[in-house]
């Protein structure tokens, strides 16, 4: 299919509805990044959402826009609750794949001595790898109550504080989750593996705080030039991925049974108020809780882990939550559309809530600022954090965009590094990295991504959310 895009203006690009499009398409890129799209199906993909039933306003993509399982990742999608759709594959099979920013009262100096010995105490306590699983056994009765209260339950087992809660989106609980309509294979692959980083484009990364570009937020967000910050970037693991593969099994016979006409069946979906479409957003959530449950457990075993690696007491270390943010969800949430507020289901695939200063959603603490939005880059380049902007409100359904976004196939990178020391060529930036998994650092490597600085500069200029700071590389664990 040839797409033909009709540039708005500098960071705007309009994808005129044709054929079966109910919507246009909206991609938020600049010159250089929407020339790398013409060699994946990613604006196709844009294309076939917006052809989805009770689809409104458009279909979106953010600038780190890459193809992905039906939805592109980068997709933001809203339908109407009434006629609209919800399809797994517009949430992904990493449910609430998500980010949390950490901060500390070290400085660069304190840590960068000894950055290699901190590192693999952190490898060394924090399970990696694919299907690792971690000393958390959970019975059946335990894993539904991680399932129903996320973040919550693990604040109750002792990891972490109450105060964390309000530092995460929602919560850290997502309502409506339902076990009960969990599959047994679903169960049993998150009977073992919370506390666990996984593998993959996962991470657990030491960073210190380079730049910063608004003083005045950074200040309320607790962020210092010279700060050493920790960054996680893990999901629901095999719990989550389970849950996706179950309902798009079932889903994709739902289409077939009701004759709904898709141009891709892996855009396979029920209505949001169907029975199957609330079981699937009873299940989804539960994904979600698991996964906001793991990384709260994971942020309390880095502390301990960097306590002892560095030989300093809590209150020296001062680690403290700045935020968790989720990418990979569907939520019923109230926007604005046509002069009326309504509910809609909004898909967010490989994109971030921002919630702008003033929203009723954010916590007291960053109400006159804006949601902290957490933009990792990959393991050998720099991490933003931005806040969100009113242009979120307007333009994107509260949405801006995750990460860099992949540039090369896991195939692709792999054949690139082939002869090539991925390890030394970031020691020689001045990061030490380990890594479980042979191939990690080759899919993973710096090449196989878009610049972050890009992508970034797209979201801040068109208004979704604006930069506050920049956080530098120093020591990576991954999968």
């Amino acid at each position: 299919m040839d797409i033909k895009l009709q540039r708005l203006d500098n960071c705007r690009w309009l994808v005129p509805k044709t054929g079966a499009m109910r919507v246009p398409g909206l991609i938020f890129s600049n010159d250089e990044l929407i020339k790398m799209l013409k060699s994946d199906q990613s604006l196709v993909q844009v294309s076939n959402v917006a052809s989805l039933p009770g689809i409104v306003g458009h279909s979106l993509a953010m600038p780190d826009i890459h193809w992905g399982y039906g939805f592109p990742i980068g997709g933001v999608a809203a339908f109407d609750l009434e006629e609209g759709i919800i399809s797994p594959g517009g949430v992904g099979y990493d449910i609430n794949c998500g980010c949390r920013l950490m901060t500390t009262l070290l400085t660069d100096e304190d840590v960068r001595p000894r950055i290699k010995e901190t590192v693999s105490a952190l490898f060394s306590d924090i399970p990696t790898g694919v299907g690792s699983t971690g000393a958390i056994r959970l019975t059946k009765s335990e894993e539904a109550k991680v399932a129903s209260e996320g973040a919550a339950w693990a604040v109750k087992k002792g990891f972490g504080s109450i105060e964390d809660l309000d530092r995460t989106e929602d919560r850290g609980t997502l309502q409506g989750a339902d076990p009960s309509v969990l599959s047994e294979r679903a169960i049993k692959r998150g009977s073992d593996q919370l506390g666990t980083l996984g593998s993959g484009n996962h991470f657990l990364e030491i960073q210190s705080v380079e730049h910063i570009y608004d003083q005045d937020t950074a200040s309320a967000f607790g962020l210092f030039k010279g700060q050493v910050t920790v960054l996680i970037h893990t999901g629901s693991r095999g719990f989550g991925h389970q849950i996706c593969d179950d309902f798009l099994k079932e889903m994709s016979s739902y289409v077939t049974t009701h004759s709904i006409k898709l141009p891709d069946r892996q855009l396979a979906c029920a209505p949001v108020k169907s029975s199957l479409g609330r079981r699937y957003l009873a299940a989804m959530a539960c994904a979600a809780n698991y996964a906001w449950a793991n990384r709260q457990i994971l942020m309390d075993r880095t502390e301990e882990a960097l306590l002892k690696a560095l030989s300093i007491s809590p209150r020296e270390l001062g680690m403290r939550l700045l935020y968790d943010v989720c990418h990979n969800i569907a939520k019923i949430e109230k926007h604005p559309l046509e002069g009326k507020t309504v509910k809609l289901c909004v898909h967010r695939k490989g994109a971030t809530r921002s919630l702008p200063a003033g929203h009723p959603l954010l916590p007291a603490i960053y109400r006159n600022w804006g949601q902290p939005v957490l933009i990792p880059g990959d393991m050998g380049t720099r991490s933003y954090v931005l806040a969100g902007n009113e242009g979120a409100a307007t333009g994107s359904f509260l949405s801006a965009c995750h990460g860099a976004g992949r540039l090369l196939s896991r195939t692709q990178a792999v054949k690139m590094a082939r002869g090539r020391s991925i390890n030394r060529e970031l020691a020689n930036k001045g990061i030490y990295v380990q890594s479980r998994g042979r191939s990690t650092l080759k899919e993973e490597m710096p090449d196989a991504y878009k610049d972050v600085s890009q992508v970034v500069q797209v979201v801040h200029d068109a208004g979704l959310a604006r930069k506050v700071a920049l956080l530098k590389p120093m020591g990576v664990i991954k999968g």
